[in-house]
Formats: C-alpha cells, structure tokens, sequence
C-alpha cells in the first residue's frame, strides 16, 4: 500500500503533533478473556479516536501539493474530528457532513475543532452523496473517508502496537470504511510478520463481511448499529481489494455483544469505549475457546460516545440506533 519512506514521512508528520498512544495488557482483562489481550488506546488521542492520525497526514500531503483550497468530508463523528483537527493546522477551511440525528457530542467537538458543519441524510452514506454534490456547488475539494493518505496516517499506531507487543497470534481490528485495518495489514506486511489479521463489522452494517463471502464488494440496504463508527452500507473497492488480500476473515457482532464489550472494557480496565471501539474485543470474547492461552491484540479505536448512551450501556442496556 505505501513504501517505507512514505510510512516513515508519515510517521514524522503524526509525531509533531501527537505523541505516541499506549498499549497495555491488562491483567484482569486477560482473566476475563483467558487469553493475553493486548489493548492498543487509541481513544486516548486529542481527538478521542485514531482518525486524527490519518486527518494530519492527509492535510498535510495535500497542503504540501498546493491545494490549499478548502475541503468537505463525510462522517459520524471521528473521521469529521481528524479533518478540521487537521485543517486548523494546516490553514484550510473544513466543511464536515453529518446524518439527521448524529451524536450530538460530536457534532458539538467537531464544531469546537473549527468545521462548519451541515446535518442532512438518513445515514453516512446519504451524507456522503450530499457532500459530493456540494464540491462544485461550494468550490471545494472532497475528502473521502477512505483515502491511502488517511490509511497511512492511522497504520503508524499498528507500527506501535507490533513495536511494542511484538508478533501476536492475531489482532483484531474494527472495520468502518477501512482505514484502520488496512493501516495494520500493511505494517504486518512490512515488518514481515505472521500475526492473523481479523476484521470485526456490526451485524446491522456487514457489508464488508457480506463483500468477502461474495468476493466482491456488495452493499447493504441498511446499517442501523449504535456502533455508528462501524455504520456503513456501501464499502470502499479500494480498501476491499485490500483487505481481501490480507485479512484472516471478518467477524460480525451483534449490539448486545458491542455493548457487553464496552461494559467489560470499563470493568476490568476503566476506559470508555464507543461501540465501534469494543467490537473488537466483543469479537474476541464471543471466540474465546479459539484463542485460550494466544496472545492477541485489539484496537480501541474510540471512546467518542455520547453521556446518555454510554449510561444506558452500564445500566446494563443496548442504545438503538
């Protein structure tokens, strides 16, 4: 996907600004799950998520090729938080598209990272469709939530986790449009690793599982998961081809088993996770059989959920969608 000098150039760009996220192996975690778990904290970046990774890498690539024109994106929250993280820094003006009915506590950080934003579709990917008619109506550039740039940004916490935890039996990996684990397929690939790749999706947003049992890459007339990190009907050819290469499978999990990951994740560790932040946890307590005694990796990608939600989620409830 990227060479090592494009991977180390990306490395740089993050490193101005953030410092690198911590992975641990929490012991009661382990306990719990029965097998060793490391966590990779990407819901402790300045943005809450790992998107900002990939928002400063992108911004600055494009800064560095002259379009300093402004841009709109599409997002729920993480993805439209790393743009306007990003654009702030770089000097260009960010347009973020929402759903009707997106979390308002994102909506509020994305405003206050300085993004005009404009609520319109039933879903991502209505949003999506929108802020691709506004490019020529506006004058501006279109960011898209799956970009190489953005998954060379987000792999530099894949090279941390292996860095740090060394060659694992599996890590399991949330999949949204698909940033985030093509960014770990390609490090695993770089650094020559046998570490098993696994994609987790929402069993309301499965696309992605739907495209690798079909071999090719199939829509969804739905996506109605709490999890809206995770809530896509239409996925990236780019990113499939990708992922299709490289990944071990694609697990889906329910809502309860995202909600009753998020309720372990604070119980034996004391972190919030949003729900695509606990899929892949929830993936590998529903298998644990399978991993007893392994040694496997799960990234927090998240902890963006609102108050209520999250209070639903340890009064021992599912959200709706």
């Amino acid at each position: 996907m990227f060479t090592t000098a494009q991977f180390e150039k990306a490395q740089s760009i993050v490193y101005e600004t953030l410092q690198p996220t911590l992975q641990h192996a929490w012991p009661l975690l382990a306990k719990e799950v029965g097998c060793e778990v490391w966590v990779k904290h990407e819901n402790h970046t300045p943005t809450g998520a790992f998107k900002v990774r990939g928002g400063l890498v992108h911004m600055r690539l494009r800064k560095e090729r002259g379009e300093t024109n402004g841009v709109i994106t599409a997002s729920t929250g993480n993805h439209g938080q790393s743009i306007p993280f990003a654009g702030t820094r770089e000097g260009i003006a960010v347009v973020v598209v929402v759903p009707v009915g997106n979390s308002k506590e994102k909506n509020a950080a994305m405003r206050a990272l300085g993004a005009e934003l404009i609520e319109t579709g039933h879903d991502f990917n209505a949003s999506r469709d929108a802020a691709e008619q506004m490019v020529a109506e506006r004058g501006l550039s279109m960011v898209p939530s799956f970009h190489e740039d953005l998954a060379l940004g987000v792999s530099t916490y894949a090279h941390e986790l292996f860095t740090a935890a060394g060659e694992l039996d599996a890590v399991f990996v949330p999949i949204g449009l698909g940033s985030g684990i093509c960014g770990v397929l390609a490090i695993r690939d770089m650094l020559g690793l046998k570490t098993k790749v696994i994609g987790v999706c929402a069993e309301r947003a499965n696309c992605y599982s739907l495209s690798l049992a079909a071999g090719k890459p199939t829509a969804t007339n739905s996506a109605r998961s709490f999890a809206e990190g995770m809530a896509v009907r239409v996925p990236s050819e780019q990113a499939f081809e990708y992922i299709q290469k490289g990944v071990e499978e694609i697990i889906e999990v329910s809502e309860d088993e995202i909600a009753d990951a998020m309720r372990l994740y604070y119980r034996t560790t004391h972190n919030l996770a949003e729900g695509a932040g606990a899929a892949a946890l929830a993936a590998l307590a529903g298998d644990r059989a399978r991993w007893a005694g392994k040694r496997t990796g799960v990234i927090l990608s998240g902890g963006n959920i609102d108050a209520d939600r999250f209070a639903t989620v340890l009064s021992g409830g599912t959200p709706t969608a």
